[in-house]
């Protein structure tokens, strides 16, 4: 065999195994992207944030089965809206409603395994009020009346124009000035942000008790009597520092369904006509 011959082959051999080894490489690295792509998805998925009724206050983060039982998620979120499609977990970060007033009439309600989401315990992972407002600085709070604020711009643009029973009342006639950790009501009474209905309820008579039997508002769970149900309290659906521009957030309604094929959505509303 010539020595051109031998070069020849000794060249082809390296061509193969060059090859299979890249070859492999490239299996190998399609593997590790297979492997990592649904690490990458979980953690996407366990990102996704939607609102339930107000938007950038009544955040849920998804979380995938939360419900192991059927596997559901513990929400669906909508991509048009961003708002909450349906629960497939309505106690997620959920404490129980605590002791509810009686007053011995049909307003009491079912609250006995009654559940809310806590806003007390959000404060404890943030800055709570007190932070800045200690206690013992309040004895040269100033007057509780009208006027534009330094700070908490983000939560009213113009404190002196805040509108809460139409000028009748300012911040300090919610907020307790001895402790800003909580709230009070119209006796001086000390409110738990969790009971904001106490507080809302002592002002909105007539709507606090159609609350309480279920005739306003959002609840959700077990329909049975003594089941486990989880309500959503009053500033969950409303702002109350905007709540004379709008009484309730508007949520952007999802499309509606597609008509059957051949049917024209004219022929539709004169069917309901």
């Amino acid at each position: 065999m010539s020595n051109y011959m031998r070069a020849g082959v000794f060249y082809g051999l390296f061509v193969l195994l060059a090859g299979g080894v890249m070859l492999q490489n490239e299996a190998t690295a399609e593997e590790g992207k297979s492997d990592a792509a649904p690490a990458q998805d979980k953690a996407g998925a366990a990102s996704v944030e939607c609102y339930e009724s107000i938007k950038d206050s009544t955040n849920l983060t998804k979380v995938e089965n939360a419900n192991p039982k059927f596997g559901y998620p513990n929400v669906k979120c909508s991509p048009t809206t961003g708002a909450v499609l349906w629960y497939g977990d309505p106690y997620t970060d959920t404490v129980p409603m605590g002791e509810m007033p009686k007053f011995g009439d049909e307003t009491d309600g079912d609250f006995a395994q009654a559940v809310i989401r806590s806003r007390t315990k959000h404060f404890k992972t943030t800055m709570q009020c007190s932070g800045c407002h200690p206690g013992t600085a309040q004895a040269a709070a100033p007057p509780n009346e009208p006027r534009q604020l330094q700070m908490h711009q983000d939560i009213i643009s113009d404190a002196s124009k805040l509108q809460h029973g139409r000028g009748a009342i300012w911040c300090l006639d919610c907020h307790n000035a001895a402790n800003r950790d909580t709230l009070v009501d119209r006796r001086k009474n000390e409110v738990s942000f969790d009971e904001s209905y106490k507080l809302c309820g002592s002002c909105h008579g007539d709507t606090y008790s159609k609350w309480r039997i279920g005739l306003h508002g959002k609840r959700t769970g077990e329909w049975k009597v003594g089941g486990k149900k989880r309500w959503w309290t009053c500033t969950e659906c409303h702002n109350p520092h905007t709540i004379q521009e709008h009484r309730f957030n508007p949520v952007k309604p999802e499309p509606p369904p597609a008509l059957p094929r051949g049917m024209s959505s004219s022929e539709t509303s004169s069917k309901h006509e």
